[in-house]
């Protein structure tokens, strides 16, 4: 399980230009069982999904087709952890 912190590195109005296409990424990745959960952070400087995935390699992937890295909008931080209490918060492994 991954761990995803995005951080802007372009003025929010740039990111805004994108959000659709950012929005739209992310629920396909949500479809396909890849993301758990994402939203933004406060204040917003970036988000943050948690991502179900076989390799740190899958991620990098995954997130190349995110509109926010393919216009240099975002960067991000890719935290590999693994998770133990699945049954607290109602997720299944």
């Amino acid at each position: 399980m991954y761990l995803i912190l995005v951080q802007y590195i372009r003025p929010v109005a740039a990111i805004d230009h994108y959000i659709d296409a950012h929005n739209a990424f992310l629920e396909k990745q949500a479809r396909e069982g890849r993301f758990i959960l994402s939203g933004r952070r406060k204040p917003r400087t970036g988000g943050i999904i948690l991502c179900k995935a076989a390799s740190r390699r899958e991620v990098e992937n995954i997130l190349a087709e995110d509109p926010l890295d393919k216009f240099q909008l975002a960067v991000y931080d890719i935290i590999e952890f693994e998770p133990n209490t699945f049954e607290m918060a109602g997720i299944s492994s």
